[in-house]
């Protein structure tokens, strides 16, 4: 029969397998709901179109119109990125840009949301391969602790880092620190993050055979 700690590591396992993916599993859904609920705005696709495309009259349904709907939508949202970042390449684009954050920056409030989601934005899809450097900052004596290179300096020279809260990452501390007062390693991001996620208690390194524990069975 196999013991208590037996059935907890395997119920702890299949959890880690199981929730990352509802989890996702949820978002894509939720964004889909986002963008069926955002499509009305093209009433020209109906199930009649659907029909001239060839599709059969039997599958055009309300559901597959709103899938068309969807799509279409979708498509014209890439589009449109993509027209928009190639205008922020050229003169008119940096003005459109200057004068669009300092209108923002006018309003009380929403000016805080507005340039941290844009620095959120920024940080995740144009950062480079130092923004998700993990370093080692001794906070007290012998005492050290996982912080993130953000790729931001201050005026007098410090590099600007992010020290992430355990388990939970999201929320944390900037620090600016000297970079003789830090120390890089070898380590990877996914190192790192297993680590804090998890309180410590992750296998940050593959292929190391876990050391058994007494009374397990095998």
């Amino acid at each position: 029969m196999a013991s208590s700690s037996s059935w907890k590591r395997d119920f702890a396992s299949g959890l880690i397998i199981l929730l990352p993916f509802i989890v996702t599993l949820y978002v894509i859904v939720y964004l889909y709901g986002i963008l069926a609920s955002a499509a009305f705005f093209i009433p020209a696709i109906d199930s009649q179109l659907l029909q001239d495309f060839g599709l059969p009259a039997d599958m055009a349904t309300v559901r597959a119109v709103e899938f068309a709907r969807v799509f279409v939508a979708l498509v014209l949202f890439v589009l449109i990125v993509f027209s928009v970042g190639y205008l922020m390449r050229t003169a008119f684009g940096d003005f459109v840009e200057g004068a669009l954050d300092d209108a923002m920056n006018q309003v009380p409030g929403l000016r805080v949301v507005y340039n941290a989601s844009k620095m959120a934005v920024e940080t995740a899809v144009s950062g480079t391969e130092e923004l998700q450097t993990p370093v080692k900052i001794e906070a007290w004596d012998g005492m050290r602790m996982t912080a993130f290179k953000t790729g931001q300096t201050t005026d007098d020279g410090r590099d600007v880092l992010f020290l992430p809260t355990a388990p939970n990452i999201t929320s944390g501390y900037v620090v600016e620190v000297d970079p003789e007062d830090y120390e890089e390693t070898d380590e990877r991001v996914e190192e790192a993050l297993t680590r804090i996620l998890s309180a410590g208690f992750g296998d940050t390194h593959e292929g190391e055979s876990p050391i058994p524990m007494a009374g397990e069975d095998d």
